[in-house]
């Protein structure tokens, strides 16, 4: 029994060896394949325990979730030959292990990061190059983008990956064209804003010559009725001022010359050169009304020395 116990042990650690190179386990971030002499057996992409032959079959994983790719600044020229620094990331992951494998063999991610890298870059050229550099640095940006995801999903199939999106991160020009393009822009703009405060000038002296003739037309009218207020007004006084001084002369003689001393003696104007016996102060000199004839008073007798 001494003699048969390290065989059973060694049988026992050569069967745990063996069971521990016959099962694999897959991660829910990865994916796994089988290969057998470099050839693909089977492929696992659900999480969980898997069955290979111990030392015939080996496992490779590959990373499952969502990889970046950044490339390089890139110099390109749009179709109004001013040359933009372009930086562009991409977003990406497997899609078809096995198309994987045979697209990059065993290579794995890196190779496939850098045959992407040459797909983004050859889109970026060929999309920013059939447009002009204003629709780069608009926000006409966003339709560029996806024209190039879309056709860098397009080549991107054959390395059994799919491109989930692009983006451009900078877009700009370069250092010795920035004074430039930015002294073209500003006189662009003192264009456009002369253009609208002479579009603005002229709306706006539109607007004043149509109000100023609706001014005059409604003044002109207002004068118009009242002239014909203020005539049928005089009318009216007139013909009232006739009928009272026909009916009494001596007070509408009296009303007149109470009148004509009010406005004469308004504010500071209180002094007045004219003479005593003026027609003028009749009402105040006068015991009687100036329209009766006034009696002399009998002369007095000569006065006497000693008086």
């Amino acid at each position: 029994m001494s003699r048969r116990m390290p065989l059973l042990i060694g049988i026992l650690v050569a069967l745990v060896f063996i069971a521990f190179n016959a099962f694999y386990i897959v991660d829910e971030r990865q994916k796994a394949m089988v290969l057998q002499f470099g050839q693909v057996r089977s492929v696992k992409e659900d999480p969980g325990l898997g069955f290979k032959i111990p030392f015939i079959q080996n496992v490779v994983f590959y990373d499952a979730r969502i990889q970046g790719i950044d490339t390089p600044s890139l110099e390109v020229t749009p179709l109004d030959d001013r040359r933009l620094i372009v930086d562009a990331f991409a977003r990406w992951r497997i899609a078809d292990v096995e198309q994987f494998r045979r697209a990059v063999g065993a290579g794995g991610m890196n190779v496939a990061s850098q045959r992407l890298e040459s797909i983004l870059n050859a889109n970026v050229r060929e999309v920013l190059g059939s447009v002009r550099s204003e629709a780069v640095l608009s926000a006409d940006r966003v339709g560029l983008m996806n024209r190039i995801r879309d056709q860098s999903i397009a080549e991107a199939r054959a390395l059994g990956v799919d491109v989930i999106d692009v983006r451009l991160k900078r877009a700009d020009l370069p250092e010795q064209n920035l004074e430039a393009t930015f002294q073209r822009m500003q006189a662009e703009r003192q264009r456009e804003a002369a253009d609208e405060r002479a579009r603005g000038n002229e709306a706006a002296q539109r607007v004043r010559a149509q109000a100023d003739r609706t001014a005059v037309e409604i003044v002109s009218e207002a004068e118009r009725d009242a002239n014909v207020i203020r005539g049928e007004a005089d009318a009216e006084r007139n013909a009232i001022l006739a009928e009272a001084f026909g009916a009494n002369q001596e007070f509408f003689a009296f009303i007149r010359s109470m009148q004509a001393y009010t406005k004469s003696l308004r504010g500071e104007n209180t002094t007045l050169m004219v003479e005593p016996d003026s027609e003028f102060f009749n009402y105040l000199n006068a015991p009687h009304s100036a329209g009766r004839t006034e009696v002399a008073p009998e002369a007095a007798p000569p006065a006497t020395a000693s008086e």
